[in-house]
């Protein structure tokens, strides 16, 4: 499996609103795809990489997941990878983009995404 780039960390803020302003403001990241996903969650970008915000109930500053960005042949590689390799996953259609999530042994939520639909 030959992957891209990270494509995105997800992490989990007490305020949406505050928080997306902040990393607009302080880091100068770009809001992207609102008009797919609406307010949440709330992805800013620097460059190819960005942030997924998400409201947190009770477990602000959390991380939710690791994202890695693959091309549509190694994403349907990497399904038969995980599949041979006995690792269970779940895909995910979010409209701009396909995902597959499955965990490390550690348990830590790993997704690998692509844009070429």
């Amino acid at each position: 499996m030959k992957l891209q780039q990270l494509d995105h960390v997800a992490l989990t803020v007490s305020d949406l609103g505050k928080s997306t302003e902040w990393y607009q403001r302080v880091l100068g990241l770009e809001r992207r795809h609102q008009e797919a996903w609406g307010d949440e969650p709330a992805f800013v970008c620097a460059g190819l990489t960005g942030l997924a915000l998400f409201r947190a109930e009770n477990a602000p500053g959390k991380m939710t997941h690791l994202a890695f960005r693959a091309d549509r042949e190694t994403f349907e590689g990497a399904q038969q990878e995980l599949k041979q390799q006995g690792i269970e996953f779940v895909f995910q259609d979010h409209q701009i983009a396909h995902s597959i999530y499955f965990t490390d042994p550690d348990g830590h939520r790993l997704e690998i995404t692509t844009y070429d639909l």
